[in-house]
């Protein structure tokens, strides 16, 4: 497992912060997900089978950007 911190855009409350969790929790492989709307950003815990390709592609599903 590893983790991974990625910038996120677009967070204004703790639904969002929500939204971002449940979307990557729904991923095969992601084992936690930690949203913090203030600080812009997602901790998630992986497995190596989880790409970058995933975690974005989850993120903005659920309305959101990923920054940089």
């Amino acid at each position: 497992m590893k983790r991974r911190t990625l910038a996120v855009t677009g967070m204004s409350c703790n639904g969002c912060e929500q939204n971002v969790e449940n979307a990557l929790q729904s991923l095969d492989g992601v084992s936690r997900a930690e949203a913090d709307h203030e600080a812009d950003t997602v901790g998630v815990v992986v497995d190596d089978a989880v790409t970058d390709d995933d975690l974005t592609t989850a993120i903005e599903g659920a309305g959101y950007d990923i920054a940089g």
